[in-house]
């Protein structure tokens, strides 16, 4: 008897096989060739992933580089804070040219990748509360300033020199508060204070200043207490002094609000730190600047002292008071 005749095919292992999958059965008869294009079909769906599963994947992809790049506690990669950065700085471009030279919105954009990388995104935040605050009390009375020859040149703008004399030992102090182990013997939470205090100091020190040269009714040197014209270096007034303590502690709570200082007392090391370096940096310029032979201290080196003072003290005042290590 012939073997087809029997019902048996030579394809039937190959159709058993396949059976679980969505071609039906036909035991008798040649195969279709829609039957075979069907088979290749579910192989296929089993051997590579479902779409939903690929978005799932996908997900979760978005989900990790989420909760990297927003970390709490610093420390992220360079690219990934370059990344944000740069769309950030993008989105806020047209706001920031007004506060910014060219050369100075790209040094931020530096300034800024890597304060995101090591302190995340607490960190930038606090410093771009330090560049607009220190902007609104630029524009205080900016017109009656500018008339007098005591406003801030470039219309107020920044450049690349205000952006590292202001922010150069903030980012020191953030690089070593992101590591896991101190750092000449100082832990991460002091340097964290010194952070907070540095860039309290120099808000403390734009707010005695422009405040002053606005409102300040008699300006005194601080060295002689000689009455001198508002604007001279080292000058000092009631209305400066009293508003340098009120920038100094705005931002300091911003620090606390944060979380990058944790306690009161701490707020308030960093608004004393940042009232007693304002203070220093007045004595600094009456004696340093402008005088023969020291043409190199410019303002921009005045700033970066004052800021390094006002980090220096609050640290200390932080191990010394405070039991911070």
């Amino acid at each position: 008897v012939h073997k087809e005749a029997q019902g048996f095919s030579p394809t039937a292992p190959l159709r058993s096989q396949v059976m679980a999958g969505p071609v039906e059965r036909n035991s008798l008869g040649p195969w279709e060739p829609s039957q075979f294009d069907e088979i290749k079909k579910a192989t296929s769906r089993r051997e590579n992933p479902s779409t939903s599963l690929g978005l799932s994947v996908g997900a979760l992809d978005v989900g990790a580089l989420a909760v990297s790049v927003f970390s709490s506690s610093g420390n992220v990669p360079l690219i990934q804070a370059f990344g944000v950065n740069a769309a950030l700085f993008t989105t806020l471009s047209q706001k920031l040219f007004t506060m910014l030279t060219p050369t100075g919105f790209a040094h931020s954009l530096a300034l800024g990748t890597m304060l995101w990388s090591t302190l995340g995104w607490k960190g930038w935040v606090f410093c771009v509360s330090y560049l607009f605050l220190g902007q609104i009390v630029t524009k205080v009375r900016f017109e009656e300033k500018q008339k007098a020859g005591l406003a801030e040149g470039r219309g107020g703008r920044r450049g690349p020199e205000n952006v590292w004399g202001s922010a150069a030992t903030g980012l020191v102090c953030a690089a070593c508060a992101a590591q896991d182990v101190g750092v000449l013997g100082f832990g991460p939470k002091l340097f964290l204070l010194g952070y907070v205090a540095s860039l309290a100091t120099k808000l403390s020190d734009t707010f005695a200043s422009e405040i002053g040269k606005a409102y300040g009714k008699t300006t005194f040197l601080i060295t002689t207490l000689e009455r001198v014209e508002p604007g001279t270096e080292g000058a000092v007034s009631v209305e400066g002094t009293a508003a340098s303590v009120v920038g100094g502690l705005a931002l300091s709570i911003i620090g606390y609000s944060l979380g990058l200082v944790h306690t009161i007392p701490a707020v308030a090391v960093s608004t004393f730190a940042a009232f007693v370096a304002t203070n220093i940096e007045s004595l600094l310029g009456a004696t340093l600047q402008e005088k023969e032979g020291l043409e190199w201290i410019t303002n921009e080196v005045i700033n970066f002292l004052n800021t390094l003072i006002g980090a220096m003290i609050a640290m200390t005042m932080g191990a010394m008071l405070l039991g911070m290590a």
